[in-house]
């Protein structure tokens, strides 16, 4: 069970949103790279990362902050927001990203995400965004008519390294994820799946120690950890116990 710290990056700065609305962005580290740093001096072994500009405007925004990140950690670093095509799926890759994660592209060009986990198997994740129950794409600015179960359903056997399941009516604003939703869509496909959306305390930590959340990958948190509600040592420990309860 792995905790993902996050780093959303919005003009350069690491920020977090509330409920998906670049206009509700609170600035909380304007280096994202020392951002990355502390995270893996806090004990975190993997850093997720988002391009928020990027997923709005449908390719790069952030690179530079993106590439600081990069050069500074080495935990392996997972990225989403803007990436649509192989090309630029290819450039990430080589640019030392352990995995992109495909968003908007799952919904809109799934052939693309088949084609890209054929090509590098194990770096390739999807983002299911949803609100309301429906999947939500151009950086939550649109609702599909797509469920997230139909959604991760359609790349099951294709190779897809986790998906990243986020309700958009908890993102930021510390309400608890939504484990229901959640480990129902687990229990949906055999593609690994990442909880996001709403971590909100240890006892959304403890709630990921719980036998029915096991097999889920992890979680992401955000602004639980930048706001201090979240002790990373406390956090990480606790992880650390159930994992090894576990066998894993």
């Amino acid at each position: 069970m792995i905790l993902f710290p996050a780093i959303d990056l919005k003009d350069g700065e690491c920020v977090r949103l509330k409920l998906g609305e670049m206009s509700e962005a609170t600035v909380y580290n304007p280096d994202p790279a020392a951002q990355a740093r502390a995270f893996e001096e806090q004990g975190f072994e993997w850093l997720h990362v988002v391009d928020l500009n990027g997923a709005f405007a449908g390719e790069s925004r952030n690179g530079e902050a993106v590439e600081a990140i990069l050069k500074a950690t080495k935990n392996p670093v997972q990225l989403g927001g803007g990436i649509r095509s192989m090309k630029q799926i290819e450039a990430w890759l080589d640019k030392g990203l352990a995995r992109v994660i495909l968003g908007t592209a799952a919904v809109r060009d799934p052939v693309l995400v088949r084609e890209a986990c054929a090509a590098f198997p194990g770096r390739i994740a999807v983002g299911v965004d949803a609100r309301g129950g429906k999947v939500a794409v151009e950086g939550w600015a649109e609702i599909s008519d797509l469920t997230a179960i139909e959604l991760a359903r359609r790349f099951e056997g294709a190779g897809v390294a986790a998906i990243i399941y986020t309700d958009i009516d908890r993102d930021g604003v510390l309400t608890g994820i939504n484990w229901e939703a959640t480990i129902a869509l687990a229990d949906a496909v055999s593609i690994p799946v990442i909880a996001s959306g709403g971590l909100a305390s240890m006892a959304d930590i403890e709630r990921m120690t719980q036998s029915d959340a096991a097999k889920l990958e992890g979680a992401i948190s955000g602004r639980a950890l930048y706001d201090g509600r979240i002790d990373p040592k406390e956090a990480l420990a606790l992880l650390r116990k159930a994992r090894a309860g576990q066998g894993a």
